[in-house]
């Protein structure tokens, strides 16, 4: 390039020589010089900020204005707790990598039409804690990758119609802590169709909704609406609308049952009630059509199941319309069906459950449109999903467990009082020993076991010897002294000896008197 520059023929005055080479070597010297200082510059990180290898920190160091020259391989940008008041047109276009941008706790009134271009992988947004009045349609349309969106605790009076329309990747909206007076729900139909979980309205001045527009939301948002904390009008309609999101367990209601408050009379700004606490001042509040409408299907675990709608409800021309179904776990499913298969969509509305699981139990909301802004409800259908009873199984368990009672208690009174008897003399009452004092000289069986060995002078049938108790008087130290018969003589005869100490135990029972060894 250096040598077309110059004339072929120019050449050194000294030398002769061509003078071009010497040019394009000095050039080339110059790029490489200033080739490092221009690769260097945009890395190079903040004196008020933390860089990391794609995090950059700026947060709390009292900024006014963003920073210059930020490092371009940032993800995620903190400039919380700052003093910005404005964010400039393309101010993140060196930043085409950045994917959260954290902007809360400033200054911000409004934003400049271009204030996010450039920025279309960015997917996480915050920018609660300002002074915003309003979400204008420019604001956000060029974030197409956007899911997250946090603006709440600002002072937002107004929400444009179209605020969202470009945003079909959006599933979280906070727009909590706000002034918002009115909302425009229709146009959130078709972000709901689609991605869209969570939309955060509590605490706000919301007086009226569209009760009839939000019955119309698919299932996926009524389980992500939240309106707690908001001086709507109290009505049947929402009434029966809320205490039907309650019983399908929506986490918007169910979590927050205490706190949903409506208002008794627009000239009392204080008379708010807990309408979902106190549901007896709705008592005569009737159930809606909808509600009555539910079908309710109970199949058999591992059946295959076909779920058909009545296409004739819908007013939608039938050459453009589509159709989409909403399972108890709110996901939207369109045809043909899910991933694996195991939940189609045929082309005329019908949707087959190809094998019935318990946890697929719950409501399945049809759904046809023909444009993503335009849709209406077919049908429903409360599905159960039962497991099948065991073979020879006739009485249910309530029954089984009062015979269980009943036996239990005839078995009980049995075993009390007719417990038969061994031997007829066991059952009767033996005589009341009488007291010592008026004993007598009778006779008792002692010992009934013959001894071991027989000896030559022992009778054949003295095998029950009789001892005499000599009368009370004839005492020593409390015990009774036995007289010995014939058949003892030797007093120290083993006999003798067990039979004394037999009398002993027997007079310590009838003796008052302790005995003392």
């Amino acid at each position: 390039a250096v040598q077309r520059l110059l004339p072929a023929t120019m050449s050194s005055p000294v030398t002769g020589d061509p003078v071009w080479p010497r040019v394009a070597k000095l050039f080339l010297l110059l790029l490489q010089l200033s080739a490092p200082r221009a690769s260097l510059q945009p890395h190079r990180c903040p004196a008020a900020c933390i860089c990391t290898s794609d995090l950059l920190s700026c947060s709390r160091q009292m900024l006014q204005r963003v920073p210059q020259a930020l490092p371009p391989t940032t993800t995620t940008l903190d400039l919380s707790h700052n003093a910005l008041t404005q964010l400039h047109d393309h101010w993140l276009a060196t930043l085409p990598h950045l994917e959260a941008l954290h902007i809360s706790h400033n200054q911000i009134r409004d934003l400049s039409p271009r204030a996010f271009h450039n920025a279309s992988f960015l997917r996480h947004l915050d920018m609660s804690s300002n002074h915003l009045h309003a979400v204008e349609r420019h604001y956000f349309e060029a974030l197409l990758s956007l899911e997250e969106l946090l603006l709440y605790n600002n002072r937002i009076t107004r929400v444009d119609e179209n605020a969202f329309a470009k945003l079909s990747g959006l599933r979280k909206v906070y727009l909590s802590w706000n002034n918002l007076t009115t909302f425009p729900f229709h146009a959130v139909q078709g972000l709901g169709i689609y991605n869209l979980r969570t939309l955060d309205l509590s605490s706000n001045n919301l007086s009226s909704i569209p009760v009839e527009v939000l019955a119309a939301l698919p299932e996926n948002i009524g389980n992500g609406l939240y309106l707690h904390n908001n001086p709507i009008r109290c009505s049947c309609p929402l009434y029966l609308m809320l205490q039907r999101w309650n019983q399908r367990g929506f986490s918007s209601v169910k979590d927050f049952s205490e706190e949903h408050t409506c208002k008794v009379s627009d000239n009392v700004p204080r008379s708010l009630i807990k309408f979902l606490k106190h549901s007896h001042m709705f008592e005569n509040c009737s159930a809606s059509a909808e509600d009555l409408h539910l079908l309710h299907l109970e199949v058999m675990v591992g059946q295959p199941i076909l779920l058909t709608c009545n296409t004739s409800n819908t007013s939608l021309p039938h050459a453009a319309t589509s159709y989409m179904w909403i399972t108890p776990q709110h996901e939207p499913i369109k045809h043909p069906g899910n991933s694996n298969r195991s939940l189609e969509v045929y082309g005329n509305g019908s949707l087959r459950i190809a094998v019935a699981k318990p946890w697929l139990s719950g409501v399945y909301v049809g759904l046809a449109m023909n444009s993503p802004y335009n849709f209406s409800r077919m049908c429903e259908f409360n599905m159960t999903v039962l497991y099948p009873k065991a073979a020879g199984e006739t009485f249910s368990t309530g029954l089984t467990t009062l015979l269980g009672c009943i036996v239990s208690l005839v078995l009980v009174i049995i075993y009390l009082y007719l417990t038969p008897c061994r031997c007829l003399g066991c059952c009767k009452k033996p005589a009341p020993l009488s007291p010592p004092q008026e004993c007598s000289a009778q006779s008792s069986i002692l010992s009934t076991t013959p001894p071991a060995t027989d000896g030559p002078n022992r009778k054949a049938s003295a095998n029950k010897h009789v001892v005499f108790l000599e009368p009370i008087r004839e005492t020593q130290n409390g015990k009774i002294r036995l007289a010995l018969g014939e058949d003892f003589p030797d007093p120290k005869h083993p006999k003798v000896l067990q039979l004394k100490s037999d009398s002993e135990s027997i007079s310590s029972v009838f003796s008052d008197t302790p005995i003392v060894s």
